[in-house]
């Protein structure tokens, strides 16, 4: 696979191509070889520092997005801790996987073309008015954006993104080819249509039908007993620290502001850039007679277009575009062209010969820090917070740790009082703690032993990164099993469903076997069911198992229709009736959709294999996240 995309980028011209966008991967799924180790980032990978901060700004990117998507059932996730923690961690996730993919994307040499962005971002249909871009609709959606914390510079890496995507996913596919017979063949299997019939037999009916003994139901409960508990419950009190409360106490100095930007300098300083063209030639020969022409006086963009064997470039007069230094391929370093209008001599690629020439240079810019200073004091500020944050949870550690009395002494050092529970158990844990970590700690940690809870204070527990939790356990009732004259009721129901479905199953086998042998129309009526009126199922469209049964069927022979039994997501027994199978009809349009979808499919299993391979040469460890 990596062999296959070095490959595939060997050629100046590719490189150039690919150079033109940067790529992010989206692929959720930390697996297990990600080492943990604390500190004030949230992780690195291969040495790549990805600060606090920056997972701070991509977890409220995702949180505005959720927003967007979700509308007024925002606030429905907002109140579930356990999916906001997985959406944190997605949100790193995607950055880790992002910075492995700019790695590999420099590794190539590849870089980005700000003309190609901007023509981009001209060509968003949202940012246009009767096919135009509209200056005033860009302007209005970059406020909407700087709402979000989102720069127009941190849009234009989006653009940017999306574009080396779209590349890479076109040199993906293609380097995957299905056969036109094997595409139809597969089409067509899933364009198949089939008439069936179906007679439920219901559970619920049979169930309704049963009786059980005293005797019985003891018999169970007996071998059983285990299953029928009353869940081991806790009172508890607990101090809550909430980062919010530390942004708001924070400010950023002048000073602060200016010693950032000094130690992030090349974050906000644009390389040198140069403009190149190129004319690519078969043969040796040829590229010097070229270059004869062109130190005569000859046009190079008219020679680009006549006679340059890429005719990618050459629909451009040779244009390549503007390009930093650090990302050219070895061909045009080689060249050490340094002043605009300069040719090259002929230059040796894997593909044939080419002479290159410097259109035009960009001095390198710096943004000035009046420009900037604003995003700056946002950053700045909330990397205090984070560090007032773990610097109150380590005060308040501290105090627990040393008093495990109460939590007197840690309520002084916090600032906060603590909060006491009234009796829950594991699966009705109050909103404000239920957090995965917190019931563990609870349940599972050393604040509870066989004889009860343990009169000591938690260790600071973290979750979702801007909270945290010391936690006492107060009081401690054991699980312990309801007697049989309790669980009775809930025994019945269990015992009378276990009869039914062994009844159903003898049952609906004894029907299937009737239909089988010619004789169903009998069975069923006995029965009390029928074969509903005939349906046309789809294999593309299959929903239950019923369907997915119906098409593992043999065809019919001679008109005589094949019985199938199946259950459905209630429990219910369903026969089948397959009476016709009509092969499935593709048109053009449709078997060129299927081919899309398959692309896409191999394109996106390519792209998964590449980021596999990257993981499993990184080295990714993991800081302070939660």
């Amino acid at each position: 696979m990596m062999d296959n995309l070095r490959t595939a980028a060997n050629g100046p011209v590719l490189k150039i191509v690919l150079a033109l966008i940067i790529l992010t991967f989206l692929l959720t799924g930390v697996t297990g070889y990600l080492s943990s180790e604390s500190g004030s980032y949230a992780a690195k990978v291969n040495g790549q520092t990805i600060s606090r901060a920056q997972l701070e700004q991509a977890f409220l990117q995702e949180k505005n997005a959720q927003q967007e998507k979700l509308g007024d059932k925002f606030s429905t996730l907002l109140s579930d801790e356990q999916r906001l923690q997985q959406l944190r961690r997605q949100s790193l996730e995607k950055l880790i996987n992002a910075t492995l993919i700019e790695q590999y994307v420099h590794k190539l040499g590849l870089s980005a073309s700000d003309e190609q962005v901007a023509q981009e971002i001209r060509n968003l249909p949202f940012l246009q008015i009767d096919g135009k871009f509209d200056n005033n609709k860009y302007q209005d959606y970059l406020n909407l954006l700087a709402r979000s914390n989102i720069s127009p510079d941190s849009f234009a890496e989006q653009i940017r993104q999306d574009l080396i995507n779209r590349q890479m996913e076109q040199v993906l596919i293609g380097a995957e080819i299905a056969l036109p017979t094997e595409i139809k063949q597969e089409a067509a299997l899933l364009f198949q249509e089939r008439t069936v019939h179906f007679a439920t037999l219901e559970l619920k009916s049979i169930e309704a039908k049963q009786t059980v003994t005293d005797e019985e139901l003891k018999n169970y409960y007996d071998v059983n007993s285990k299953h029928f508990t009353v869940p081991e419950k806790v009172k508890v009190s607990y101090i809550k620290m909430d980062a919010a409360n530390e942004l708001k106490n924070v400010t950023v100095s002048d000073t602060d502001i200016e010693k950032y930007y000094k130690d992030n300098l090349s974050q906000y300083t644009k390389l040198e850039q140069k403009k190149y063209s190129f004319i690519q030639l078969a043969s040796d020969s040829a590229a010097k007679s070229v270059l004869d022409e062109l130190k005569k006086g000859a046009d190079f963009s008219q020679l680009a277009s006549e006679k340059s064997t890429d005719k990618f470039s050459a629909q451009k007069g040779g244009d390549l575009g503007w390009m930093e230094e650090n990302s050219l391929p070895n061909e045009l370093k080689s060249a050490n062209l340094t002043q605009k209008g300069q040719l090259s001599d002929v230059i040796k690629l894997s593909n044939g010969y080419a002479i290159f020439r410097l259109d035009d240079l960009k001095p390198q810019e710096v943004k000035p820090l009046a420009d900037i200073r604003p995003e700056i004091e946002k950053i700045v500020k909330q990397e205090k917070a984070v560090d007032a944050f773990y610097a109150l949870q380590r005060k308040v550690s501290d105090a627990a740790a040393n008093n495990n009395e109460s939590l007197a002494v840690a309520e002084k050092a916090a600032g906060y009082q603590a909060v006491t529970t009234d009796w829950f158990d594991r699966d009705n844990v109050p909103a404000d703690i239920n957090f995965s970590q917190v019931v563990q700690a609870i349940f599972s940690g050393n604040l509870v032993d066989d004889k009860g809870a343990t009169g000591i204070n938690s260790d600071v527990i973290s979750v979702e990164g801007d909270r945290a939790f010391i936690v006492r356990v107060d009081d401690f009732k054991a699980e312990t099993v309801q007697p049989f004259e309790q669980a009775k009721s809930e025994v019945a129901e269990l015992v009378k469903r276990q009869k039914a479905e062994k009844q159903l199953q003898v049952e609906s086998e004894k029907l299937l076997a009737a239909l089988k042998e010619g004789k169903g129309e009998q069975a069923l009526k006995t029965a009390g069911i029928q074969f509903a009126q005939p349906t046309v199922i789809k294999n593309m469209s299959q929903t239950n198992q019923a369907t997915d049964v119906a098409f593992t069927l043999p065809h019919p022979k001679e008109g005589k229709p094949v019985y199938g039994l199946a259950q459905d997501e209630l429990g219910n027994a369903v026969l089948i009736q397959l009476d016709k199978v009509v092969p499935g009809s593709v048109t053009d349009e449709q078997l060129k959709q299927y081919m899309i979808g398959y692309q896409y499919q191999t394109g996106a299993s390519m792209l998964e294999s590449l980021i596999m391979n990257l993981r499993s040469d990184a080295d990714i460890k993991f800081g302070q996240i939660e």
